[in-house]
């Protein structure tokens, strides 16, 4: 209701008055009242605006007011506490009143000297009162002072309309916290939902750290963190109040394991990597190292020369060389640049923080790279070969490396000799060298050539002993018989090793007299004993000439007389195709019977590994072939068959007419019954004769 709710302001209090002014609000004030004390203001109900104007005294005391709104009061008690605190009626109902005696009292003002004001004057003092506090906005950055400290939290004040709470949790970096100090803040919430002010140290430094990193990073600049804690890939770094990420692979430009040895270190580090939406960054600290190391690199390369011999400790072995610290730079000392000799891993000869010397090679000035030699301290092997290895001499060395055309032997450190596949052994047959030779192993060999400028050596095994071929009629005349090794099978043939360096061939038609073969294997394995016969030599070109089936005589002679042509003969059918099929006969020989040869009598075809009669149709000693048919077997008999029924119907005729004959002669001449019975065996005879005509047939 109008002018219900009035404000009371804090007037200046000078000397003269005897009543001290507060701040207090008319709502602290009715709290603190005792009850029996008068009220300043009287709140009347709306039955008690209404009432008449004739009803209302003429004449009132402030007293009597206070007795005549007592009851509104006691009515009031139920209502809310906004209410019921502005105790003091309408104007207008004081306006109402007649004029008496009292009109000089002005009642506009209580025993506490409360007075209302105008809405403009009113206005006048709001904007000045507001215009004492600062005006402040949320996520705002603030400076402010600490006004007070309690178990839990801390008050602070901003020049807002009230204070702050922070909590005491963070403040934990500030163990001399007191009243007085100054400290930044971020203001959370204007007014929350207890209607107090929010505000926040550890936003605000996050906030503010924030920036200074993105700074930092803007600018390059060095910026000093804690290492907190560690976590998976590296360590958390505390860089002004904000967690930062150090990953592993920055902590050193060595190569660190062990990470819980820099948690609680202080350390300088570079900002290498923001992320504005997550507010995320990643430090360095090998950068800083680094960034030394790239000026101590400039100044030492600056006075390198080739051919200067500088002390390095070996930092880091690979399996190409190793990295040779030089005091600040680094330099590479390549695998074959460490020894004369062959080296298989650089670490059998260096290991990590080993001392030595080191000839520089060559340096980029641009690149930065720095390529050592260890081996160039000493003299080239082949500048002092020792008098004893010349050509023919016999020496030994050691199997440093492999390839398909041979082996390299390390006669001493730096000095090798090849030596090719075939020099290997007297045998004409291709030799693998890497089955032949193992890495590690030790060889003797001849120096066959010997070449100091080109710095070349090649040596051959197979000359330590004489050259088989020389004498090879007398150990392996013709037609002797030896056993070998099957050393390699082909299509063609097989390779048997009779003795070391001397070995033939058998050509796949030698193995066997009466059997072919698809392939050789089908008859030997690699690495079996076989028996040979010589069948020829080629001196000249290395080569003999081997045969198995040679060992035994030809059969094929006295196969002609138990497979002549025409003879039935039962086999068995082993393989069939489209064309045909091979079937072994007796003795273990086979046949070939073509398609056309396989029909069986009653229209079907023979298959596989039926055993059935075949015919021999073609028999030829020269190629070994003999060529079958069953078709000619069941075709025989049926033609055997008609024969002999042909034979048997001219026999009957024969006999007739033997008899008809015997009869005549003895006949002179015929009677009427002659001719009755001649004419019934003329009958019998022509009958006879178109049986056996039809049987012919």
């Amino acid at each position: 209701m109008e002018d219900q709710a009035i404000n009371s302001e804090i007037t200046e209090p000078t000397q003269d008055e005897s009543v001290q002014n507060t701040e207090a609000s008319p709502v602290a004030d009715a709290q603190t009242q005792p009850a029996a004390e008068e009220p300043q203001n009287i709140a009347v109900s709306e039955e008690a605006q209404a009432m008449p104007v004739a009803e209302e005294p003429q004449n009132i005391s402030a007293d009597e007011a206070h007795e005549a709104a007592q009851p509104v009061m006691e009515g009031a008690e139920d209502a809310p506490q906004a209410e019921a605190v502005h105790t003091r009626a309408p104007r207008h109902y004081y306006e109402n009143v007649p004029d008496t005696s009292h009109d000089d009292f002005d009642w506009s003002v209580d025993k506490r000297n409360v007075a209302s004001y105008k809405d403009d004057e009113r206005k006048k003092f709001d904007t000045l009162y507001g215009s004492t506090f600062k005006a402040i906005a949320e996520n705002e950055l603030l400076r402010g002072a600490i006004v007070g400290l309690t178990k839990t939290d801390v008050i602070v004040n901003i020049g807002f309309k009230s204070d702050g709470l922070i909590s005491l949790n963070e403040f934990r970096d500030m163990p001399e916290i007191k009243i007085g100090d100054d400290i930044e803040v971020m203001v959370v919430e204007k007014e929350d939902n207890h209607g107090h002010l929010h505000l926040s140290r550890k936003l605000a430094r996050a906030a503010r750290a924030w920036q200074q990193i993105v700074d930092f990073y803007k600018t390059g600049e060095v910026v000093t963190g804690t290492i907190t804690s560690k976590t998976k890939g590296g360590l958390i770094v505390d860089v002004y109040g904000l967690e930062t990420f150090l990953p592993g692979s920055q902590i050193d430009v060595k190569p660190v394991t062990d990470y819980d040895q820099y948690v609680g270190k202080t350390m300088d580090f570079k900002v290498v990597k923001i992320n504005e939406t997550i507010r995320n960054a990643v430090v360095s600290h090998k950068a800083l190292i680094e960034s030394d190391i790239e000026q101590q690199r400039s100044v030492i390369i600056g006075q390198l020369e080739k051919g200067q011999v500088l002390e390095g400790t070996v930092k880091n072995v690979t399996d190409f060389g190793a990295f040779i610290d030089l005091g600040g730079v680094d330099g590479l000392l390549y695998i074959t640049d460490i020894s004369w000799g062959r080296v298989t891993h650089p670490g059998e000869v260096l290991h990590n923080g080993q001392k030595l010397n080191v000839v520089v090679l060559d340096f980029d000035d641009e690149k930065k790279r720095i390529s050592l030699g260890l081996k160039q301290l000493t003299p080239h092997p082949w500048d002092n070969l020792p008098a004893e290895i010349v050509e023919g001499a016999h020496i030994k060395g050691k199997v440093v490396n492999i390839e398909d055309y041979g082996a390299f032997l390390e006669i001493m450190p730096g000095v090798e000799g090849l030596v090719h596949v075939s020099e290997i052994t007297w045998s004409s047959q291709p030799i693998n060298a890497k089955e032949f030779f193992k890495l590690g192993e030790e060889h003797e060999a001849v120096v066959v050539t010997l070449d100091k400028d080109e710095r070349k050596m090649s040596l051959s095994i197979k000359q330590l002993t004489q050259d088989p071929w020389d004498t090879i009629e007398n150990k392996f005349p013709i037609d002797s018989r030896h056993t070998g090794t099957v050393k390699n099978i082909t299509p063609y043939g097989v390779f048997v090793e009779l003795e070391t360096g001397i070995g033939g061939m058998i050509h796949i038609s030698d193995l066997s007299w009466i059997k072919r073969y698809n392939h050789p294997s089908e008859f030997v394995k690699t690495g079996e004993k076989i028996d040979v016969a010589i069948l020829s030599i080629d001196k000249e070109n290395r080569k003999l000439a081997l045969g198995h089936k040679q060992l035994e005589e030809d059969p094929w002679n006295t196969f002609e007389t138990v497979f002549p042509i025409g003879s039935i003969h039962e086999g068995s059918v082993t393989r069939k195709d489209d064309k045909g099929a091979t079937v072994q006969l007796q003795y273990g020989l086979e046949a070939y019977a073509p398609a056309r040869h396989l029909r069986k009598e009653d229209g079907s075809m023979v298959e596989a590994e039926e055993t059935l009669p075949f015919m021999i149709i073609e028999f030829d000693r020269n190629d070994k072939r003999i060529m079958v048919s069953h078709s000619k077997v069941w075709e025989q008999v049926k033609t055997e068959e008609k024969e002999a029924a042909r034979k048997e119907a001219t026999a009957e005729s024969d006999k007739t007419k033997k008899a008809v004959k015997n009869i005549q002669s003895k006949v002179e001449k015929p009677t009427l019954g002659d001719i009755g019975t001649l004419a019934a065996i003329k009958d019998k005879m022509k009958k006879a004769e178109d049986d056996a005509a039809t049987t012919e047939e």
